[in-house]
């Protein structure tokens, strides 16, 4: 297995560059909804569900819908139909007539949903409410082949695809924004320093103490009442330049692929450090022995094996009390570490109390 090493090579000193609030998080209640449906997808050349209970049921009911009454024992869904499951996102403030993308995915043995066409399906949020209708036809970027001997081609995934704009808002979501006492400002990653740093922006922004970080996280902004002015405030509050805390000093270790990231915040204390590699060899050298003439033998084969063992051994360095991120690569370069040789050593620099971060293994 190729073993790759990625370092972020950034310099400690390195200034953090200034982002818009509207980067760093997002305002509570502004958030988009996850929407949901079971539908049946019809017009499948053969591909579909193979006498599938579910997909039946869902046929009956769309033939039921337009006063059709099925007769007992007829399955509908055999091969030409699927049931599915359709998701869609519903984004902040969506208003009733909106087109939203979706995905349909096969939940059965249908084999390909390649020109399929998806049966009008509700769309419901967690509340079960119904917030958007689907329908149209599929775009499926895979596809499936099958020959007469067994033998098939799969390209990427037949069994799911997308209907660009093919659901409808119906129902807009009740945002309480407007009306709550308070705003809310929440981060993408909890940072006490950084939610200090927002709200003394903000406040210094508006003129005012409006602003108050109330723990690592969220943000509490005192607003007038009213849908207007609050977009307003919340328009000029993300778009005000923040320079973010540094991050905590973190390696990110990935045992199976042998990629370590380190953050320029990382930190040793001093510390030598020697590592060797132990190379093992076993060759294997088989030997024909032959029969003499007339004896009556059988060739055999003898195994002849050899083992070597071999250990380099590197010089020990020595690391200097709070080095960089910079001399901590050059110090692992010298000495031609390895994935898992710098794997190894990070976690013995762990285990002594010389590596000032938090290490973190995948």
């Amino acid at each position: 297995m190729l073993m790759v090493t990625v370092v972020l090579a950034m310099t400690a000193t390195a200034p953090a560059q200034a982002s818009r609030i509207k980067d760093l998080g997002t305002f509570q209640g502004v958030r988009p909804n996850q929407l949901v449906g079971y539908g049946i997808v019809v017009g499948l050349a053969g591909t579909g569900d193979d006498n599938l209970a579910y997909a039946t049921q869902g046929m009956s009911g769309i033939a039921s819908r337009f006063g059709v009454t099925l007769p007992p024992g007829v399955n509908p869904a055999l091969r030409n139909s699927a049931a599915v499951m359709i998701t869609a996102e519903l984004p902040p403030f969506a208003k009733p007539g909106q087109q939203l993308d979706v995905t349909v995915s096969a939940i059965g043995r249908a084999r390909s949903l390649r020109g399929g066409t998806l049966i009008l399906t509700p769309l419901q949020g967690a509340d079960g409410a119904i917030y958007a209708m689907a329908q149209g036809s599929l775009v499926v970027g895979g596809l499936g082949v099958s020959a007469a001997d067994g033998s098939q081609l799969t390209v990427n995934i037949p069994s799911a695809g997308r209907i660009p704009a093919g659901a409808t808002v119906e129902r807009e979501v009740n945002a309480d924004f407007a009306t709550s006492p308070q705003i809310f400002f929440n981060l993408s990653s909890d940072d006490l320093t950084t939610a200090n740093l927002i709200a003394a922006a903000i406040n210094a922004e508006m003129g005012g103490s409006i602003a108050t970080a109330i723990d690592g996280v969220s943000i509490m902004i005192n607003a007038e009442p009213g849908a207007a002015a609050r977009t307003a405030l919340m328009s000029r509050i993300e778009n005000i330049m923040v320079t973010p805390a540094e991050a905590p000093a973190r390696v990110i270790v990935n045992s199976r692929t042998g990629t370590v990231v380190i953050n320029g915040a990382v930190r040793i204390e001093r510390a030598a450090v020697s590592h060797g590699r132990l190379t093992v060899m076993v060759t294997e050298q088989p030997l024909v022995v032959q029969p003499a003439p007339f004896s009556q033998g059988t060739t055999e084969t003898e195994q002849r094996s050899s083992i070597e063992a071999t250990e380099s051994r590197a010089p020990m360095f020595e690391l200097r009390p709070s080095a960089s991120l910079s001399e901590i690569v050059d110090a692992v370069n010298q000495i031609g570490a390895g994935p898992s040789d710098l794997i190894a050593i990070l976690e013995a620099l762990k285990q002594a109390g010389a590596l000032r971060a938090e290490l973190e293994i995948l």
